[in-house]
């Protein structure tokens, strides 16, 4: 076999219906060229990519930095702790926390994320320095002149920003994706972040019924990121981020983890937390944390003629060989210890 062919073979959650399949996985250049059925294919489960629909990357430089205090004074621009942590790290700090951050994705089966980078063009190039020949390619959300070089611009909120109007407009000539920070306290944000038809809603934690079927209506996707809203105080029961309510209007949920100084980007521990607070179906929040990956054009869902972005789970290895339902232990109780081999061209186009 050449060093450019692979094969995969095992129990494959194939397309994205995720429905399992004992199979052999032929890629070639990166490219999966071939799935043929094989009745005899060993028991390793073979898991389409994650992607981490929302992340703050560089702000691992303030992992766990004992931070107390509400919302806005922890995370809002321009002077929220986060962006005084920020401003004080030199570059290659800056640089070596996110790299850090982007190699732990790659050992727990994330081939790529949906970055909020601060700091303007600086900031976007740092974060290109980080991922330089790492698999894991982020989509970056730029702001303060960054998004013009990055792959979309990032709002905080409409409250945090004075002229939304012109950026968005300035963008959306560049060709660029616009992402918002909406509804993560209340739902007061939320419709003048939707005038604007953006690509994409974070959070929603607290938007209503009518709000929730626009962005159902108008296909537009919400990345949730259940751990974080409630480690910073916005969120403490089931119904918030409203979860099964977003399923009803016909939502298209993504999962994110949003601030490392907060969270971990770990998507195993946040299918976790969601399967065990909102009991949603194994196989929903496992799409929900692989489907933000069709924001790039170039979704990771395993089939014929995609970029082979996949990853090996042995259940053989581990406890996880006695498991009555593959699919929910992968969900609720899969660690990056049970990754094998992956494969990640991510950033093929």
């Amino acid at each position: 076999m050449k060093s450019n062919e692979q094969t995969f073979s095992g129990q494959a959650l194939l397309e994205e219906d995720l429905t399992f399949s004992p199979v052999d996985i032929f890629i070639r250049d990166g490219i999966i060229t071939a799935i043929e059925e094989n009745p005899d294919a060993p028991p390793t489960i073979i898991c389409p990519a994650l992607f981490d629909a929302h992340t703050h990357l560089g702000d691992t430089i303030a992992m766990d930095c004992g931070a107390t205090g509400d919302l806005a004074s922890l995370v809002t621009p321009p002077d929220g702790l986060k962006h005084r942590l920020l401003a004080a790290a030199t570059r290659p700090e800056l640089i070596a926390g996110m790299r850090a951050s982007l190699e732990g994705m790659a050992r727990s089966g994330i081939a790529g994320c949906a970055d909020f980078r601060e700091g303007g063009r600086e900031g976007v190039i740092a974060l290109s320095e980080a991922s330089w020949c790492l698999p894991v390619t982020p989509l970056v959300f730029g702001r303060d002149g960054g998004e013009m070089i990055a792959d979309g611009l990032g709002i905080s909120s409409t409250r945090d920003v004075h002229d939304v109007e012109r950026q968005v407009q300035d963008a959306r000539r560049a060709g660029k994706l616009i992402a918002f920070h909406a509804g993560e306290r209340d739902p007061g944000d939320v419709d003048a972040a939707l005038a604007f038809d953006p690509d994409l809603i974070i959070h929603a934690t607290h938007a209503t019924k009518k709000q929730l079927r626009h962005c159902a209506d108008h296909e537009i996707p919400i990345a949730v990121c259940p751990r974080s809203n409630w480690i910073l105080g916005v969120a403490g029961t089931p119904r918030h981020p409203p979860l099964r309510l977003m399923q009803e209007c016909g939502c298209r949920i993504l999962l994110g983890t949003d601030n490392v100084m907060f969270v971990p980007p770990d998507l195993f521990s946040e299918m976790a937390f969601v399967s065990t607070l909102y009991g949603l179906e194994p196989r929903e929040i496992l799409r929900s944390a692989v489907s933000g990956s069709e924001l790039t054009g170039n979704a990771y869902y395993i089939r014929p003629g995609a970029p082979a972005n996949l990853f090996e789970i042995g259940f053989l290895e581990s406890a996880l060989r006695f498991s009555r339902d593959p699919l929910a232990t992968l969900v609720k109780r899969a660690i990056f210890a049970n990754i094998g081999k992956n494969v990640f061209n991510s950033k093929l186009k």
